[in-house]
């Protein structure tokens, strides 16, 4: 099968994916080609995958998506640069503190996702800094939607 038609053939299930719509074998297949999907779009980045890492999981999209971060003493309203089931990267002013803070993320036509996160990566540039946090027990159910949207992103960047 030329990969034009596999796209095709994926793009139903993602979209019967969406509208909770596959069971059984259909989301198995499903699930598998998000892995296929995922695994070759981190082939074309040059990323290799954590030993019992899912490749679906592994795979950072660019999005832009508004994020508001809270910690005890302060807050502050960003727009991702990338996200993916792990973590999302925002550009800030300066360095957040290394401690805990409450993410709210605002999905595209659904409810936000709050979830604790942790600041990682800090890669200081001109007049910002790039962070990425991680997720901290994100809920299967907030894994899940940002799974979906992820591939979404990572479908709708591919032509065919």
């Amino acid at each position: 099968m030329s990969l034009a038609n596999w796209l095709r053939v994926f793009r139903t299930l993602h979209e019967r994916a969406k509208k909770g719509e596959l069971s059984g074998v259909d989301a198995e297949d499903y699930r598998a080609g998000c892995d296929e999907l995922s695994r070759a779009l981190l082939a074309a980045q040059k990323i290799s995958l954590k030993p019992g890492e899912l490749p679906r999981h592994a795979l950072r999209v660019a999005r832009a998506l508004q994020v508001n971060l809270e910690t005890k003493v302060s807050s502050a309203r960003a727009t991702t640069i990338d996200v993916s089931v792990a973590g999302f990267s925002v550009l800030l002013g300066k360095a957040p503190p290394n401690e805990p803070q409450t993410a709210t993320i605002r999905l595209p036509g659904a409810e936000p996702i709050v979830v604790e996160v942790l600041p990682g990566e800090c890669k200081q540039q001109t007049g910002s800094v790039r962070v990425a946090f991680l997720f901290q027990k994100l809920p299967d159910a907030a894994k899940a939607r940002l799974e979906m949207l992820v591939i979404d992103t990572a479908l709708s960047q591919l032509a065919g």
